[in-house]
């Protein structure tokens, strides 16, 4: 695989919206008329380039709009306690500012507790739900466990954190065979700003979903990477077992950030998953 940036097509779109308390939150669309929509969020520390393989691979078959969340990329830093809600208001700001009312959402990681947050406040915007290596809940010792890291990152840095997030997010053929993709996800990380990282490491370690998983009854996709030891299937499995009529796949070989692994594959997931809207 290339450089990750040397994927984006000449008709993304890229683009800034202010929404509801004024931050300013970009965006890249890749328009399609009359072809199924996609909203995608990128995993933590992120931003909408990681999607850029995987709109790759949905060009001239999807409408498809990624974006950075709030923190994230060139949207505003703005200044925590950061919660989901926030950021599933931003996603529905910025698709009402492009004109879509429903479509499908998707998410990675940090993407997915976004996607099945909006999914719990706008069920009638969410035509289908993609939930690609995430979580409900990171469980009863996540704020302690998500204070510590946003505390290393504040103590040392977070250049002293990418060996352990590069054997997170990719197993270690893809690493060997793929180091301009490792690369890019370590230049995007270490260039967050340490304090919207540690919000939003806060938020994750406080959210909990579990409770509302009953609720969603639009079609919805549970993906998991086999290896995935941040969001690992036991999580997954819990997402399936209560999200009623959902499907669950396991990537073989995949860890954590399955949509740069294996693009190809979480396109046709999205897009059969889109077509059922």
């Amino acid at each position: 695989m290339s450089d990750i940036t040397s994927n984006e097509l000449a008709e993304l779109e890229t683009g800034i919206h202010n929404v509801r308390d004024g931050t300013s939150i970009t965006f890249a669309h890749l328009p399609k008329e009359g072809a199924p929509r996609i909203a995608l969020v990128h995993s933590l520390a992120m931003d909408h380039r990681f999607w850029l393989p995987v709109i790759q691979e949905l060009h001239n078959k999807a409408e498809v709009l990624a974006i950075d969340c709030r923190g994230h990329g060139t949207s505003d830093k703005a200044a925590g306690p950061y919660n989901l809600e926030l950021f599933a208001n931003d996603l529905a700001d910025v698709l009402d500012h492009i004109g879509w009312d429903r479509s499908l959402v998707g998410g990675a990681s940090l993407g997915g507790a976004v996607a099945l947050q909006f999914a719990v406040k706008f069920p009638n915007r969410t035509s289908t739900l993609g939930l690609i290596d995430t979580t409900s809940c990171y469980g009863q010792t996540a704020p302690d466990d998500w204070a510590k890291r946003a505390a290393a990152a504040r103590s040392t840095g977070l250049e002293s954190m990418t060996d352990f997030q590069e054997t997170r997010w990719f197993s270690c053929k893809f690493r060997k065979e793929n180091p301009d993709i490792v690369k890019f996800c370590v230049d995007t990380f270490i260039g967050n700003d340490l304090d919207t990282y540690s919000a939003t490491c806060r938020m994750l370690g406080g959210f909990d979903l579990r409770a509302h998983l009953k609720e969603l009854t639009m079609p919805t996709a549970v993906i998991v990477g086999e290896e995935d030891y941040a969001t690992p299937l036991e999580m997954a499995e819990f997402l399936h077992k209560e999200i009623s009529g959902s499907t669950l796949e396991v990537i073989k070989d995949g860890r954590h950030l399955t949509p740069l692994e294996h693009p190809a594959l979480i396109a046709d997931r999205l897009l059969t998953l889109a077509r059922k809207a």
